[in-house]
């Protein structure tokens, strides 16, 4: 079986040589890049490329433009790095469809269970799964969702977060639960990343966005 393609971008060659090494342990293929020029030639000649994790700040191009031109063409996850904890910087990644945000110093070893976990649900290929609710439909196994037979134009996490949402019609969610169930991993205090996914969620389902109510002080409830 092939191993799964990472590629790393970063301009400090020590990073990428650390990271690099805690992922070949877990045995995945680590291509590299030490700009942004660089890494959108090495991802447009490498066709199945499963993830990209991007510094933000580097030489010729930095990682929101390199972020916006592979968005034009793929919906590969992306993991952003960054040594800012800017709060502009997040909210500007999650517009662009950043999958997940690590700011440095950061532990190799989470870093790696968040590709792990990411990898896990995007390959997932269980038996073909639809989820149908007030004229939403999700098919799981082909990552399509539609509003009224309309594709919706969805990232990686918030057509996750939808799915999450149908899969617990009418069960209240706390913003813990949903981020331990849908990011996969425990990530103490900091909401805005489910409010910021919510708020653009509910855009992109227009009228039917109010099938997710917001319980004040806990979290949110999809109701049809």
């Amino acid at each position: 079986m092939d191993k799964c393609k990472i590629l790393v971008v970063d301009d400090e060659s020590r990073m990428r040589k650390l990271v690099r090494d805690f992922l070949v342990k877990q045995d995945f293929e680590v291509l590299e890049a030490g700009d942004g020029e660089e890494a959108l030639d090495v991802f447009y000649k490498v066709k199945d490329i499963a993830l990209v994790i991007l510094d933000v700040m580097m030489p010729k191009m930095d990682g929101w433009e390199v972020c916006r031109e592979i968005r034009k063409d793929s919906k590969v996850p992306i993991i952003m790095l960054t040594a800012r904890g800017d709060e502009r910087d997040e909210l500007l990644g999650f517009e662009l469809g950043v999958d997940e945000y690590i700011s440095k110093p950061f532990s190799p070893k989470i870093l790696v269970a968040r590709v792990e976990a990411i990898l896990r649900r995007t390959n997932a290929r269980g038996a073909e799964d639809i989820l149908r609710a007030g004229g939403i439909e999700i098919n799981k196994s082909a990552h399509i969702a539609t509003i009224d037979g309309e594709p919706m134009e969805l990232s990686y996490k918030e057509f996750e977060l939808l799915t999450y949402f149908m899969e617990n019609q009418g069960i209240a969610l706390s913003r813990e639960k949903i981020l331990n169930s849908v990011w996969n991993y425990d990530y103490f205090g900091d909401a805005r990343t489910i409010d910021t996914h919510v708020k653009k969620l509910r855009s992109k389902m227009g009228k039917k966005g109010e099938y997710i109510k917001t319980i004040w002080g806990m979290g949110y409830k999809f109701e049809v």
